[in-house]
């Protein structure tokens, strides 16, 4: 897991994942005197970071493990990339997933073929539901992001955005598990090694803010927030990167995400999900200073249940 092991994954899946659309807005340079770049993962495969490290896991393995099959466990982006990667390579994926995953990934990733198995919506079912089905089944494990190749796979979205627009002064992903943190600092501290790394996560579910500042691990219990995808704790080996290699970590209140999704929606008519936003939030909310830089921030993705919409469209219409 280097810097070297992010361009040969950029090379391995460069056939495979979507070269995802750099944006950025007038509005918000102006507001924030500083210039904004983001990297669409909205835009990804299964509209989020994730395929670009399932897709390059899965790809890195033996002849005997594609045919044993392949287990994870995810609230729904990793889900969804996992299998979709899997189908691509004709192997069988099991994900287990919390009975509180939100229902367009649970059905995007059965549309993608992957069996799925429910649990309680604990960090702690999801670990002991997936070590039980491998110990019957033999799967082989792809963790959502204590796994370098996982790692390596993620941090190839910073690593296309530097290469397209130059070096940069900052650089800002979510902060869920880590591995998209991980994988974001490695490739910019390579591309560009003055450049700062921030973390951005949740007040509501800031275990990786509060490990760094005690210096040990610290976990979470499935939080309450809006940012289903940030809700899962770091482990070992994304605190020891993120220690090493990442600047600052802040957080945003659950009002600030939904704030910076609405200014994404509206003045960029971009559908980010409520974890893609953390970044922009924290830029609006004035935690970060970027006067006279220039920034790429990571939008992680743009899976979000629409049908509240549609229905309320619906709704209208038969009032009409």
């Amino acid at each position: 897991m280097s810097f070297q092991g992010i361009k040969e994954a950029s090379m391995k899946i460069s056939d495979v994942a979507n070269k995802t659309p750099v944006m950025t807005s007038r509005t918000l340079n102006s507001k924030l005197q500083a210039e904004i770049y983001f990297k669409c993962e909205n835009f990804q495969r299964v509209g989020a970071f994730k395929f670009r490290g399932a897709y390059y896991a899965l790809s890195l393995l033996s002849e005997e493990e594609k045919k044993t099959g392949v287990i994870t466990h995810s609230s729904g982006n990793h889900a969804q990339a996992v299998a979709l990667a899997a189908s691509i390579l004709g192997i069988h994926a099991t994900i287990v997933m919390p009975k509180g995953a939100p229902a367009n990934k649970i059905n995007a990733t059965k549309n993608y073929g992957a069996e799925i198995i429910f649990c309680d919506n604990t960090l702690e079912a999801r670990s002991q539901t997936t070590e039980k089905l491998i110990e019957k089944y033999h799967y082989f494990l792809i963790h959502p992001y204590d796994d370098n190749n996982i790692i390596c796979g993620q941090g190839t979205a910073a690593y296309e955005l530097i290469k397209e627009i130059g070096e940069l002064d900052m650089v800002i992903a979510p902060l869920g598990g880590g591995g998209l943190l991980s994988g974001t600092a490695l490739a910019a501290k390579g591309l560009c090694p003055k450049a700062q790394v921030f973390g951005v996560e949740p007040s509501m579910a800031d275990d990786a803010y509060q490990s760094i500042q005690a210096g040990y691990i610290i976990e979470s219990t499935y939080p309450n927030t809006i940012a289903d995808g940030l809700r899962t704790s770091i482990c070992e080996r994304t605190f020891n990167i993120i220690r090493e290699f990442v600047d600052q970590i802040v957080t945003v209140s659950e009002k600030e995400i939904i704030n910076a999704m609405r200014f994404l929606w509206e003045r960029m008519k971009l559908i980010v999900e409520p974890s893609g936003a953390v970044p922009l939030a924290a830029l609006l909310s004035k935690k970060v200073n970027v006067n006279n830089m220039k920034v790429g921030i990571i939008l992680s993705g743009g899976n979000i249940d629409i049908e509240p919409f549609f229905q309320l469209l619906e709704k209208r219409v038969v009032k009409l």
